[in-house]
């Protein structure tokens, strides 16, 4: 996951250097055919965990915040840990595979701001001496492995591998609202090989089909969710749409067709904020929306402009149209975009967009229509 919200008119970010494996991407003809497509609806509806549908989901918090002028959004939701259960709030990540939180062995600013886990309170948590680091996009951590039980919408998954972090250097984690991440990406890229929550949820048969869905609400309001074993039907509009997983440590997809994009890269990623590009395609992308480059290397727009293109990926064959409305955003100061890595990343901007499913049975990714 990538965890900069960094000021821009654009919510496009050149992405060159991130700390994730090398795509398979390569250059592409055009980014002509990429500008067309119309656009279809919008918006939602929240707090703790609830049974929607007949499947167990957990109600993601918003809550908007401003950096540097710009208006940001975050989402995350509660899940217990230990007996008596402990409460933190967690952002749901599927950029990243482990489940950590801040604990009574850190004393940094960042873990200081947080609730934290005490290991002593619990009588079913297990030590152990395996310590581990984490590195994001923007932020890292240190920790050391235990075992507890985790409660995840009414789903119990016993004696799941936990990080409890023992130090958070930086301002990342302190400025972020939640307590720690729950990581849904592919148990490959596990730090110290720990098994991800989904993955011991399947093993322990806790769910009625071996996948999760994602809504997340637009322009601050409330009603985001994340439904584990099943879809929410009440949240998309139309069918849903599948791509199979290219490579099985984040949600990796192809995006298909539409010149520019034909054969590349992408990871559907929950964590993280924007809607991030390679540094090869960024140049002609920003040239196709009619962005302006500055002294610094970045791009911007006349956030009033009226005759934005509606950008359109084409995901084994189906066209998904992103209108302006939901790529530019409107700050104080005119720039910019920031280097991140070789693979595009579908982070919330598309996210808010459409309702998406990540299905570990067929290893694959569906998208619908967001109502």
């Amino acid at each position: 996951c990538f965890f900069s919200l960094l000021p821009t008119c654009i919510w496009f970010m050149d992405s060159s250097f991130v700390l994730r494996p090398p795509g398979h991407s390569r250059i592409c003809p055009s980014i002509k055919s990429l500008l067309n497509v119309k656009w279809l609806k919008r918006p939602g509806p929240t707090t703790d965990e609830v049974v929607k549908c007949g499947v167990p989901s957990i109600l993601l918090k918003v809550l908007g915040f401003s950096i540097w002028g710009s208006s940001q959004i975050s989402y995350y939701g509660s899940i217990t840990i230990g007996t008596p259960p402990q409460t933190f709030q967690v952002l749901f990540d599927t950029g990243s595979a482990n489940l950590w939180v801040d604990s009574v062995y850190c004393n940094t600013q960042a873990c200081n701001a947080h609730t934290k886990f005490n290991s002593t309170k619990s009588s079913t948590y297990s030590s152990t001496t395996k310590t581990f680091y984490i590195s994001y996009g923007t932020g890292s951590l240190y920790g050391i492995f235990g075992y507890d039980s985790v409660n995840v919408s009414g789903i119990v998954i016993k004696k799941q591998i936990f990080g409890l972090s023992t130090n958070e250097p930086g301002q990342t984690f302190l400025q972020a609202q939640f307590d720690g991440i729950l990581g849904l990406s592919y148990p490959s890229i596990a730090a110290g090989q720990a098994t991800p929550v989904m993955d011991n949820m399947m093993q322990q048969g806790l769910l009625q089909d071996n996948l999760f869905a994602f809504y997340l609400s637009r322009n601050g309001q409330q009603g985001s969710e994340v439904a584990f074993g099943g879809v929410d039907s009440t949240k998309y509009n139309s069918q849903i749409y599948w791509s199979p997983v290219t490579s099985q440590t984040y949600w990796q997809i192809e995006i298909k067709g539409y010149g520019l994009f034909c054969g590349c890269q992408a990871i559907v990623d929950t964590g993280t904020s924007f809607l991030t590009c390679p540094q090869q395609y960024m140049g002609y992308l920003m040239q196709a929306i009619g962005a302006q480059a500055d002294q610094f290397g970045g791009y911007y727009v006349n956030c009033n402009a009226n005759n934005l293109p509606t950008l359109s990926f084409n995901i084994n064959g189906v066209n998904f149209p992103l209108p302006p409305s939901a790529y530019i955003l409107v700050v104080s100061s005119n720039w910019h975009t920031q280097a991140i890595q070789p693979l595009w990343i579908l982070g919330d901007v598309f996210l808010k967009e459409y309702y998406s499913v990540y299905d570990r049975a067929n290893n694959q990714v569906g998208f619908a229509q967001a109502v």
